[in-house]
Order: C-alpha cells, then structure tokens, then sequence
C-alpha cells in the first residue's frame, strides 16, 4: 500500500498489475501472508488469489507464501483445493514457516512455534492433496486429489534441507533477506531427493525491482524503497512513501547498512542496467525463476518498472 492511500486503491492496483503482468507475458503472481501490518493488505491471502486468478485469464496466482504454523493443514487444502477447482491448472500454494506478523499477532494466530512441527505440517498438508487413499476418513474436499503445486520458502538453508529432503521446488526470500542464498541453494541442490512432485532441483529467488528510463531516476524511485526498509526495522508502519532526492540524514550509519543490506540483490536502475544486473544475477545463481517486487510509489512507473523488467529478460545480455 501506499502512504496516503487506501486498501481499497491497494487491492484495485494489484488486480490491475496483475493484468499488466500477464499481457508482458509473467507467469506467476504471488500473494504474501501477513498480519497486523498496516501497509500490507494481503491478510486474507487465498480470498486475495481468488480475487486476482478470477480477474485475470492464464498467468498462474499464487501464495508466496501462506505462513503454515498459523492455519490447519486440513484447511489451506481445503482453501488451495477450492481455488485450483475455480481456475484449473493455474494455482500455486508457497508456505513458510515464519509468523508473517508480530508476537502479538503470532499469539491471537496460536502460531505454532515448534520448529519440529513443520516438516509434518508439510507432510499432512501434501497428503490432502493427493488422491484420497482407501478408507482415508479425513479427507480435503475439495483438494483431494488436485495436486497443487506446493513450494517451500524460506531465508535460510531450514526450508531448503526440507525442500530438498522431499522433492518440492524452493523459492529463496532474497528480496528481502538475500544473506543466506549462495548457501540454501547450494543446500538444496546438493542434498536433493527426487520424487514424484520433481525429478531435479528447481529454484526461485527474489529480486527487489525498480527500473525506470534513467539510471537517476531509477535511484531517486527506489528511495521509496529504502524508506520502506528503514521504517520496517524501526517497527514503524511500512505504507511505501513518496520518492526523497537524498537519503542523506534520514538514517543512522548502522540503519544504512541495515537497508542496504537487505536490497543487497535489488535491480536498480535504467533499462540497460537492469538487463545487465538481472542477467548476472541469474548466471551467478543458476535459479530457474526471478520473483520480483517493485516497492514504487507511483502505481503507473510501478507499471512501467515491470515493462522494462519483462523487456530484459526476453532480450538478455548476449553471452
């Protein structure tokens, strides 16, 4: 959301990127859990995905992710069943492990904390999506039998040994806490398991976005950014505010690290560069997907950011 705007305008804009995305050819389009966040209006992220898969026509919705210690497993298959039952083919189902909220909210969520606990959730929540076995008396309906794809995420190696323990595709939180990625990624190749959701290790990382027809005006919009990430760690509400000239002054020594270190991966400036940057990342990292996320203030240059985002890679720098 917005600083200024409100949920209404934030859920009416993220349909209409969600259209922008997959007319610029995207294929995914992915919802993240979170509570008691004022600036993020995805709390109710499978009703959201319903929302965007039903206003749009081919390109894949999806949670990235649903925070699988605060639900039953029993009912985001339920939930995911539903969805992949309205718009066959086109649904994906990330879960994590983290709160996506504060202690306060963790505790009106009855989060399951017990980090031993996860693995069986994911377990449970792959079993009732499966076809339903003889005699099975608790059964998901609907999700039975449809299969989502269910991905695990994460920002440390924890999801990526899980991820690669049982088959799944990983998806790496680098948009905002890129610091353990070389590492999970080499984690859940090399301990790969093939089975009978993957054959081979398959990959995704986020990448911070913001593209604009200058290399100036790209640094002066994601301020927008920067402000976002410094407010966040001051636990302050995180509605993405107006574009500075300067950061200079806005934050402390060990404040600047702290934010700039959490875009340390971000795409960042005018369409030759960002081609350049996204192509370096990808060789470097040899992730099969980029998830990108563009925190510009202005709805029509967030538009225009993913325009020239899909432009890079489908032109990349030649090898």
């Amino acid at each position: 959301m917005r600083e200024g705007g409100a949920v209404a305008e934030a859920l009416r804009n993220t349909v209409d990127l969600a259209r922008h995305a997959e007319r610029l050819g995207f294929t995914r389009f992915w919802l993240a859990e979170h509570h008691n966040m004022p600036g993020i209006a995805s709390a109710a992220t499978s009703v959201l995905i319903g929302h965007v898969a039903g206003a749009t026509s081919t390109i894949r919705v999806g949670s990235g992710g649903i925070m699988l210690p605060n639900h039953s497993a029993l009912v985001i298959a339920e939930h995911f069943g539903t969805l992949e039952t309205l718009y066959p083919g086109r649904i994906d189902l990330g879960v994590g492990r983290a709160p996506g909220s504060d202690g306060l909210a963790s505790r009106a969520l009855r989060y399951n904390s017990a980090e031993d606990d996860f693995p069986r959730q994911v377990a449970e929540l792959l079993a009732y999506l499966a076809p339903a076995r003889p005699g099975q008396r608790l059964v998901a309906y609907p999700g039975e039998g449809t299969n989502v794809p269910v991905w695990l995420l994460g920002s440390t190696t924890y999801s990526a040994e899980l991820a690669a323990a049982v088959g799944l595709p990983f998806a790496f939180a680098s948009h905002f806490a890129p610091a353990l990625l070389d590492e999970a990624l080499a984690v859940y190749r090399e301990g790969f398991t093939a089975s009978r959701y993957l054959d081979r290790p398959y990959a995704m990382a986020g990448v911070p976005l913001v593209a604009a027809e200058t290399d100036a005006e790209a640094r002066r919009l994601a301020t927008s950014a920067l402000q976002r990430g410094l407010r966040l760690i001051r636990g302050e509400p995180i509605f993405v505010p107006p574009p500075v000239e300067s950061m200079d002054g806005r934050w402390s020594d060990t404040e600047r690290f702290r934010v700039e270190s959490r875009m340390e991966v971000a795409a960042i400036g005018s369409p030759e560069t960002v081609r350049q940057q996204l192509d370096a990342f990808q060789r470097r990292t040899g992730v099969d997907e980029l998830m990108l996320v563009s925190d510009v203030y202005d709805h029509a240059l967030r538009l225009r950011s993913f325009e020239i985002a899909a432009e890079a890679i489908l032109r990349p720098v030649s090898k």
